[in-house]
């Protein structure tokens, strides 16, 4: 079979010698035939595709695009995802509803948050909220939502492990046929401030 080097998420190679017992050197061939647990490496290299991890985080945005897209139908949500999708840099998404109660969030939540979907569940995004969130910047998400428009801010978010890390927010409200909003889904990553 013939494989890609750009679809390997890794590569290891190492090149060997046989053990001190036997002086014996060989090239490496393409087929080993001396047993491996006799081999001593001399040199060992492992290559990391980043290729592999851009194709790894399409997928998941994919799977995560669905799992949208099936909501929207149960709700029947008008928002164009796919645009919206494509329009964010994101690794995180929160999904709530028009009360802000979580109803659904991503792997990356819990990668950039260390909370599991479980723990999330059925609390509003103020429980990633701490001493050092900007009351002002809280007051400013509360109107921009009564607003009901898509709306970009950043706040300062605490961890499950307690650390603080700087989220920017993009949050859309998600409308129905009579244009009523029922939920909002905010697509979120970590920045630096």
């Amino acid at each position: 079979m013939k494989q890609n080097l750009n679809d390997l998420m890794c590569l290891d190679i190492f090149l060997s010698s046989k053990n001190s017992k036997n002086s014996d050197h060989k090239i490496i061939s393409n087929t080993m035939e001396d047993d491996c647990s006799k081999l001593m490496p001399l040199i060992s290299w492992d290559i990391f595709s980043e290729h592999y991890f851009k194709k790894l985080n399409t997928s998941k945005k994919y799977m995560d695009l669905k799992k949208i897209k099936s909501y929207a139908m149960k709700y029947n949500w008008k928002n164009d995802f796919e645009k919206l999708f494509k329009s964010v840099d994101f690794s995180a998404i929160v999904l709530t509803d028009k009360n802000k109660n979580i109803k659904w969030v991503n792997d990356g939540f819990t990668d950039m948050t260390g909370y599991t979907k479980k723990e999330a569940l059925k609390k509003t995004a103020g429980f990633l909220q701490g001493p050092k969130t900007s009351k002002r910047k809280k007051a400013e998400i509360e109107l921009k939502l009564k607003e009901n428009k898509p709306f970009k801010t950043t706040l300062i978010n605490y961890r499950k492990n307690k650390s603080i890390y700087n989220c920017e927010l993009n949050i859309f409200p998600l409308y129905n046929n009579a244009r009523k909003t029922t939920h909002f889904i905010a697509l979120e990553r970590e920045v630096l401030q």
